[in-house]
């Protein structure tokens, strides 16, 4: 990309129970990544949220990227999740939980319990059952749309097409705040071809404020399209390879 330097992952520290990830290190380098993609797109880089995409980590590491400064982490998996929240409840009133795997309909409740915030809502049903299942005594929960934007056959996500109608009645339900969209777009070669679907939601988020939907995020980018995403108007940018190192799903 043009004017931008991509600073990618730093080779991890060695602790004592292995590799472990130098995670002040790695999310300064991602704050820089950040920064640098915003100077070229001429953005406040404080209009950028970084999320840090903790799924398949310990508690332990949220923790230590908690005390580094970092407050809003996401999560895939509701039962590895609520295991964590619960480690942590001692940081609950300093930490953003959003979740933003799949999400399946009998699986919302502890979502609606436990989450400040669902990115990956891909279709009206589960706006009901969260908006059903929101406790009374918690603020309304913030949700984003997800959106199939590059039409994968494996993606999940309502097609852009029928977006507006399913975000005015997911808009319509009370206990949620429609923040605005998500999409996990087609891994792309260059940054080039990354920003094409990033700009095609970008497009579509404009579409619905102008129909009158009153939306201010756009939940877009990962550790490798961070600085597309940045470019094309990304709000929540969700990093979790350059923040906590490779994952192991073997457990």
């Amino acid at each position: 990309m043009r004017g931008v330097r991509i600073i990618r992952n730093v080779a991890p520290r060695i602790g004592n129970q292995g590799f472990m990830p130098d995670l002040a290190h790695n999310l300064d380098a991602v704050h820089q990544r950040i920064a640098l993609a915003a100077q070229v797109a001429g953005r406040d880089p404080r209009s950028i949220a970084l999320l840090a995409v903790s799924k398949t980590f310990p508690a332990e590491d949220i923790r230590a990227a908690h005390a580094e400064g970092q407050r809003a982490f996401g999560e895939n998996y509701v039962q590895e999740s609520l295991t964590k929240i619960e480690a942590l409840s001692d940081l609950r009133a300093s930490i953003e939980w959003h979740f933003i795997g799949p999400l399946q309909s009998n699986k919302t409740r502890p979502v609606a319990e436990h989450f400040d915030w669902v990115h990956s809502v891909d279709r009206l049903k589960i706006a009901q059952r969260l908006s059903e299942q929101r406790p009374d005594n918690l603020p309304p929960l913030n949700v984003c749309l997800q959106v199939n934007i590059s039409g994968e056959a494996s993606k999940s996500g309502v097609t852009p097409e029928e977006a507006l109608r399913v975000a005015r009645e997911v808009a319509s339900l009370p206990k949620l705040r429609l923040r605005g969209l998500m999409a996990i777009p087609e891994p792309a070669g260059d940054v080039e071809q990354q920003r094409a679907p990033h700009r095609a939601l970008r497009e579509l988020f404009e579409k619905l404020r102008a129909e009158g939907l009153e939306l201010d995020t756009l939940s877009m980018g990962m550790s490798g399209d961070l600085e597309a995403a940045v470019l094309e108007g990304a709000t929540i940018v969700r990093i979790g390879t350059a923040i906590f190192g490779a994952r192991d799903y073997s457990h």
